[in-house]
């Protein structure tokens, strides 16, 4: 999720201070890298044959460590962000923390799983698509999540070729046939979330067994001296090292002889500066196809992240509802996520098409902006505003602050649009229109403009009406859309983003080794049920939930996100209740 290279990031920790800092950002020296990689070359061969109960034990104990910080977690994170207390800013931060606690305690459930059957649980009936593929419900995982979360599906689809049998042999194997030999990995953190660079190395460290070598962005290294009391029980055992640093440290590690494998979440230009270098070499290498690094490097590089709107009978309130949903996902984290909508796609001859616009508008009216802290953005909108002078721009703009940006009727027929070709890292989404005869038609070709004219291949969104599924046409090409779109999570009628929190859905670009064209991105994270060769995501979600709290007109959604939070690392009847009253209150 970094887009920004590194050498634009420079101090954005507000009044945070850090005695490291120097130049900008914190910075570890080669020889403290050094010998971080020997500490962990001497231990990855250990962590291969360490048993599960030890591993159990260390996910205790973060947990543990966890609960201690997250109070302070969040007071840096606002500090960092410029966000007061009470604020939905606020809300976001402990939106953040809540998929930490989950992540930990379903892969100590997965842990458990394999210590007493050899394979973690998959809590859902497996199924075969018409044409054989292979379908594992995962989520939800428990009676409690069922209740919270009522009418939400998750599934995990298969590759193609993958059986049954295979799926379920794949599963967690290097647990049953471990590695001849440990290895090193490098995970090179994103810069505008700090649950990735945790939950990457987690990811590393638990499903392909490799020790980790962390070094944070500097954008996020504000909350490093935090994430290393949560990683102490790793670090104390020799299993993992935290370092800091640009681009200089990040080249030094990912061409460390002791690295093995790298993973990266930042954008398509810093993958290509890591694997063939920059300036002319950059494109000599590529059009050779002779990369200068032939380690394994697996990365989450983004995506113009599609929103197709189906239409249907939607009524005032269904409209008020969804454009409040639309720009919530635009307004969390003002905007600085790789899954963030940014472009709408409607047909072009729905009724209610410019009044979703106009209550788009309404709601990013109401919401006071926020200061542009992630490097490079203001850059990004600036670059945007001079192709489209014409963008609706809300809110009342302070200096070091960016408007909530709409660019609407963007020509979706123009091949060097920059709203289609180049993620909007900022407060920005556009909105485009397509012909159709017929909805089905309509889905059809928004399919197609998804896949084949929008960079990228991380994650989509389907808005459809239920009544509109009562036609079995519609039904039918719902189901070709959700199968054909080329992305590694399709969410039908939420935010993508929850595809992430639940963990149990794998999370990573669509199946993708080109290095060449690498896009979203080779590889995944989360997956915490550990299978392999899994093709995408599909989660299935009500078009209206009530009470939802995840929306940016409630007032009071840290109280209810920070129980969500704590709840998900204990879950228990009594703190399900007040969950509940939280989600009513907000």
């Amino acid at each position: 999720m970094f887009r920004a290279t590194e050498t634009q990031a420079r101090k954005t920790t507000g009044t945070i201070k850090f005695p490291e800092f120097e130049g900008g950002f914190r910075k570890t020296s080669q020889a403290a890298m050094d010998d971080a990689l020997n500490e962990l070359s001497a231990h990855k061969d250990e962590w291969v044959s360490l048993e599960i109960e030890e591993r159990i034990q260390i996910l205790d104990e973060m947990m543990e460590a966890m609960k201690e910080v997250s109070e302070e977690w969040v007071a840096v994170s606002l500090e960092m962000k410029n966000e007061e207390r009470g604020s939905f800013g606020e809300g976001e931060e402990w939106a953040s923390i809540w998929p930490i606690f989950r992540l930990l305690r379903i892969m100590r459930q997965s842990l458990e799983d394999i210590r007493v059957s050899g394979r973690p649980r998959i809590p859902g009936p497996i199924r075969e698509r018409s044409d054989g593929q292979v379908v594992a419900q995962v989520f939800p995982q428990t009676q409690l999540e069922r209740l919270l979360y009522l009418g939400t599906k998750g599934e995990v689809w298969m590759q193609p070729e993958v059986t049954r049998q295979a799926m379920i042999e794949e599963q967690a194997l290097p647990y049953r046939d471990p590695p001849s030999a440990g290895k090193v990995a490098l995970v090179l953190g994103a810069g505008n979330i700090p649950y990735l660079p945790l939950g990457q190395s987690l990811y590393k460290l638990l499903v392909p067994l490799q020790v980790v070598i962390l070094k944070l962005n500097p954008v996020n290294a504000y909350i490093g001296p935090i994430m290393e009391k949560v990683l102490r029980p790793l670090i104390d055992r020799g299993y993992m090292r935290m370092v800091y640093g640009g681009v200089s440290e990040g080249s030094y590690l990912a061409d460390h002889p002791l690295v093995d494998e790298i993973h990266l979440t930042g954008s398509d230009k810093t993958f290509d500066a890591i694997v063939f270098g920059v300036g002319k070499e950059r494109h000599e290498r590529k059009a050779r196809r002779d990369p200068r690094l032939t380690k394994r490097i697996e990365a989450e590089l983004g995506n113009v992240s599609p929103v197709i709107v189906v239409p249907g009978p939607w009524s005032e309130s269904d409209l008020k509802y969804q454009a409040t949903q639309l720009a919530t996902w635009l307004i969390f984290n003002s905007g600085y996520y790789c899954l963030t909508p940014r472009v709408l796609i409607q047909h072009k001859g729905w009724i209610h098409r410019q009044n979703l616009i106009a209550k788009l508008g309404d709601v990013f009216s109401s919401v006071e902006t926020r200061r542009a802290w992630y490097p490079g953005s203001a850059g990004i909108h600036e670059s945007f505003m001079a192709e489209h002078p014409e963008a609706l721009r809300f809110g009342q703009v302070e200096e070091g602050h960016l408007p909530w940006t709409l660019i609407a009727d963007v020509d979706s027929t123009r091949e060097d649009e920059i709203a289609f070709t180049t993620e909007g890292f900022c407060s920005l989404m556009a909105e485009t229109a397509l012909e159709a005869d017929s909805v089905a038609e309509y889905l059809e070709r928004a399919v197609a403009f998804a896949n084949d004219r929008l960079w990228g291949t991380l994650s989509a969104t389907i808005l459809v009406h239920p009544k509109s599924l009562r036609d079995p046409e519609i039904a039918a090409a719902l189901e070709r859309a959700i199968a054909d779109l080329r992305y590694g999570t399709v969410y039908v009628n939420d935010f993508t983003g929850f595809g992430i929190c639940w963990v149990v859905t794998p999370w990573g670009g669509y199946p993708n080794d080109d290095i060449y064209d690498v896009q979203s991105g080779i590889g995944v994270i989360c997956n915490a049920l550990m299978f392999e060769r899994t093709q995408k995501a599909v989660i299935r979600a009500p078009f209206k939930k009530f009470p939802n709290p995840f929306q940016v007109t409630k007032k009071r959604m840290p109280a209810f996100t920070r129980r969500l939070a704590y709840f998900d690392a204990e879950p228990e009847v009594g703190k399900l209740l007040g969950v509940f009253w939280s989600a009513l209150t907000a």
